[in-house]
């Protein structure tokens, strides 16, 4: 039986800290946010994301985007952030949003597939938060699926495909929205939405919009 740990009902900081120090010394785990359920890695650990490459059987053309507990992180993985992209994060963080900034020299070509952009992304799900605050650092999380295949909503099916090639199972039971995340990118200040999710362009343009 793969390492399992049941939180449907009940978030036991206890047993989330024995999965944190996995994820610490390089290990893979799959556990839920908001949208779907992730199957994360250190995100400056090179080795740790390219067995989620492995697992998912995914193009090591795609970048993984990044998981963060709070809005310090964001400045290991970013650089030259603008207002907009802070104004943006600072109201849909934690959320249903990726966003995708310049990527720093800490982030490895492995995670953002040879690009100089970064997605980034505070899940607003309690395991995945305090799962990336006891680790410490920010978590590399794709969908928790095989390549080509729905992303998972539901543990159970993500274990039958993944099986024992994954260290950690959170279950946190079905997913809230039980669809992928906003992507959004900032372009000589034009909102572009690279993959429609919950929160939509035109909630984006009314937080711009807004007068600080």
């Amino acid at each position: 039986m793969e390492h399992y740990i049941d939180l449907k009902n009940k978030t036991e900081y206890d047993k989330i800290n024995q999965v944190a120090e996995i994820l610490k010394q390089g290990g893979v785990v799959v556990f839920p946010t908001e949208t779907v359920y992730g199957i994360g890695a250190d995100c400056f650990n090179s080795e740790a994301v390219e067995r989620i490459y492995e697992i998912k059987n995914r193009s090591r053309e795609k970048a993984i985007s990044v998981l963060i507990s709070n809005l310090e992180m964001v400045d290991d993985l970013a650089i030259d952030i603008s207002k907009e992209e802070r104004k943006i994060m600072k109201k849909f963080f934690p959320g249903p949003l990726t966003i995708i900034l310049k990527k720093s020299n800490k982030v490895s070509n492995i995670v953002t597939a040879g690009k100089d952009t970064v997605g980034v992304r505070m899940p607003e799900n309690e395991i995945a938060l305090k799962l990336i605050e006891l680790v410490g650092r920010p978590l590399a999380t794709p969908s928790a699926n095989l390549s080509g295949e729905p992303s998972g909503i539901e543990l159970n099916q993500i274990m039958k495909s993944f099986g024992e090639k994954v260290d950690y199972y959170i279950d946190g039971g079905k997913s809230k929205f039980a669809t992928p995340s906003t992507i959004v990118k900032l372009e000589n200040g034009e909102i572009q939405i690279l993959r429609e999710g919950v929160i939509t362009k035109e909630d984006i343009e009314k937080v711009l919009e807004e007068v600080d």
